[in-house]
């Protein structure tokens, strides 16, 4: 059973009770109530497609106190089916993670013929939707319970983008990128497997690190799993990456790094690696990192390139438990300490905890 991602709301007498443009009031009920907060806290996203007065409709939400829990609202007068397929578009959703919820059996109808994949369901279900598996994950991390703030300052972010008019590394100063390094915690585990399974591109080997694998590392004193999250003046970026690292007295033998290609463009693979190259020089120990060509993952190989990371006969490669996995490389690279970056903050809290300012 796939998880919804996103519950689309229609208005008049679905999410509420009563219709806009011809009732005084409409009246939302402790029920439902409740379904929005508890998907919120699901870490489902919702929205709005809504035939109906918009500035009108936003004002009954606004004045109801859950404006804040839509992500997207498309109320006008044009097709359902337009508003869902551009709600799932901006969002970057496949329709089989989309449902849509509507009391009239003409646009539930209208929907599924033309999206046929997203989940349509009458609006006397509303109050029976979190029992339903297709709305109840697994799993609840802290970035699920924060993922509609993380969209919403994601769209303002996009906004403030495309309207600033100086060079890239001046807008990326603008935002007071943060990033912070740290050891995973128990409830961090769930996000970091995910972020192993779905990052294909900014993946150092390709492969998937499952919840048990993550948790014997988590729990060996030996290993180090570390989380990278990001944040800015918009809102968190969240759980942004992952390292896992083993560590020997003149070695560190990186296992995977991996980070979410959202964050590639604000320098986040740079920033780690630096860091980590700084943290080895301090240590006085090599780096070996293991790393596995894929069709997708060219950029982070560029990225270790840059960083240093080159094919070499030193001892401490050979040295590094285990034999490597077939068609995985071993890069070595005898650091040295590492200028701060020049757009983000960093704190590391970890191995050796420092901070580094960002340049002004």
């Amino acid at each position: 059973m796939t998880i919804v991602k996103c519950l689309v709301w229609d208005l008049d007498n679905t999410l509420w009770r009563g219709t806009v443009l011809e009732d005084d009031e409409v009246v939302l009920t402790d029920e439902i109530r409740e379904v929005i907060t508890t998907l919120d806290d699901r870490g489902i996203l919702q929205a709005v497609a809504s035939k109906n007065d918009h500035d009108l409709a936003w004002e009954r939400l606004e004045r109801l106190g859950v404006a804040e829990y839509f992500v997207l609202a498309r109320i006008g007068w044009g097709p359902k089916s337009q508003s869902v397929r551009e709600i799932a578009t901006e969002l970057n959703f496949a329709p089989t993670t989309i449902a849509f919820i509507d009391d009239q059996p003409a646009e539930r109808a209208e929907v599924a013929f033309h999206l046929p994949e997203v989940r349509c369901y009458p609006a006397e279900q509303a109050a029976t939707l979190l029992s339903l598996p297709e709305f109840s994950p697994p799993v609840s991390t802290v970035d699920s319970r924060r993922r509609r703030l993380m969209y919403q300052a994601g769209f303002a972010r996009d906004q403030a983008r495309e309207a600033y008019s100086g060079p890239d590394e001046d807008f990326l100063r603008s935002l007071d990128l943060s990033m912070t390094i740290a050891p995973a915690g128990e409830e961090e585990l769930s996000r970091v497997e995910e972020l192993t399974l779905r990052t294909s591109q900014m993946n150092a080997t390709g492969v998937h690190y499952s919840d048990a694998d993550l948790r014997a590392c988590f729990t060996d004193p030996a290993h180090e799993v570390l989380v990278v999250t990001m944040g800015d003046r918009f809102g968190p970026h969240g759980a942004v990456g992952i390292i896992l690292l083993e560590k020997k007295p003149s070695t560190w033998h990186l296992k995977l790094l991996a980070t979410s290609c959202r964050v590639v463009s604000f320098g986040a693979g740079a920033t780690i690696l630096n860091w980590l190259t700084d943290q080895g020089a301090r240590a006085g120990a090599h780096l070996v990192a293991d790393f596995r060509r894929t069709d997708r993952n060219r950029m982070m190989e560029i990225a270790y390139r840059f960083a240093g990371f080159a094919d070499s006969d030193c001892p401490c490669v050979s040295e590094v438990a285990g034999a490597s996995a077939a068609g995985v490389e071993r890069l070595h690279l005898e650091p040295s300490a590492r200028p701060a970056p020049t757009t983000l903050t960093l704190t590391a809290a970890d191995i050796a905890p420092v901070t580094v300012s960002a340049a002004g």
